[in-house]
């Protein structure tokens, strides 16, 4: 289950620090009863932006692809990776 805290629990950061870097899981602030931020640690916001990065790339590629872009076979792509980088 998601944290969520008001945003006046902000003046206590060092236990919303805690519960963050503790639980690795993002911390939802609401102002006014509204979602307003998400706090999270910077372990946790490493692994979103990998995962952002991956799924972005995946998108793209199918796009390319949906727009008539070449595939290449993955036995293709080894041989000139192994070229390219072990001789």
């Amino acid at each position: 289950m998601p944290h969520i805290m008001p945003i006046r629990e902000l003046r206590n950061i060092n236990k919303i620090s805690d519960m963050a870097h503790k639980e690795q899981k993002p911390i939802f602030i609401t102002k006014n009863g509204y979602s307003d931020l998400v706090v999270m640690s910077s372990e946790l916001f490493a692994q979103f932006m990998k995962t952002n990065y991956i799924d972005q790339a995946m998108y793209e590629s199918e796009k390319e692809i949906e727009e008539g872009g070449a595939s290449i076979d993955v036995d293709d792509v080894f041989e000139r990776l192994n070229k390219k980088y072990y001789g």
